[in-house]
């Protein structure tokens, strides 16, 4: 998608921490971080939302799980951490591009509102 935010940064045309890289999935730091570590994790191919996921692409799904262990324990996160996926507007989805924020690096409460 030419006008999508996330897919410029995977194609390397809007620049970012990148700390993963591979044919299908992108991790880099968010630019504005809510945890001490905060990252993101998208599959190179546009995919607007959990909502459009279907048995063609969801393969990308567990490569971005693999990615997010991997990135996790790069980062130090052996304490834990939390992963989110907003999904449309009312979730606060402002980047329509799937994407799961991995936050760690503090204790979280259980409440995520």
């Amino acid at each position: 998608m030419s006008d999508c935010l996330f897919c410029k940064i995977a194609a390397g045309e809007i620049p970012s921490t990148c700390l993963y890289e591979d044919e299908n999935v992108f991790a880099f730091r968010d630019i504005n971080p809510q945890a001490p570590v905060h990252f993101l994790v998208i599959p190179k191919t546009h995919i607007g939302s959990v909502a459009e996921l279907n048995a063609e692409n969801s393969a990308v799904v567990s490569k971005c799980f693999e990615v997010i262990a991997k990135v996790a324990e790069q980062e130090g996160l052996t304490g834990g951490y939390r992963v989110i996926s907003n999904c449309g507007a009312d979730a606060g989805q402002t980047v329509h591009h799937l994407h799961f924020h991995v936050l760690g690096g503090a204790k979280m409460g259980e409440k995520i509102l």
